[in-house]
């Protein structure tokens, strides 16, 4: 059977082809030893663990955001502590961290009093931390 005739199979059932595939000779399968030996050699790709990691930094300057967004590049996680720079620095972090984080498809969200946490896109987060520690001081 031609490669042609295999893609028009795949794409496309045609009635006539149908007609040809039935006057066909059947091919020989291989032997049982051979399949085995191929099926030993393949991985599955669910079965290799990755190790995520997050990062915790304290930035102390604004150069520092800079690290951060190669952290969330490289795909890891990072946990920021603002409590130990000064208020307009840290916006400007937070700004800056924003525009990494959307144009990685990541999120930011504020888990404390000064404190956010960055993920790439291949962590999710759910729920809201922030309300519960509200609630807790009301």
């Amino acid at each position: 059977m031609s490669i042609k005739s295999r893609f028009k199979r795949f794409f496309d059932v045609d009635e006539d082809y149908v007609e040809e595939e039935l006057d066909a000779p059947v091919e020989e399968s291989k032997s049982d030893s051979e399949q085995k030996d191929r099926t030993q050699n393949v991985v599955s790709l669910q079965s290799i663990q990755q190790s995520a990691k997050m990062v915790l930094i304290e930035p102390r300057t604004y150069e520092e955001a800079q690290d951060v967004a190669d952290h969330l590049k490289n795909r890891r996680s990072v946990i920021l502590n603002m409590q130990r720079i000064q208020k307009d620095q840290a916006k400007r972090i937070v700004d800056f961290l924003s525009g990494t984080v959307y144009a990685i498809g990541g999120d930011i969200q504020k888990i404390g009093g000064n404190i956010f946490l960055c993920t790439p896109d291949n962590v999710e987060i759910s729920g809201a931390i922030s309300e519960l520690m509200q609630q807790d001081f009301d």
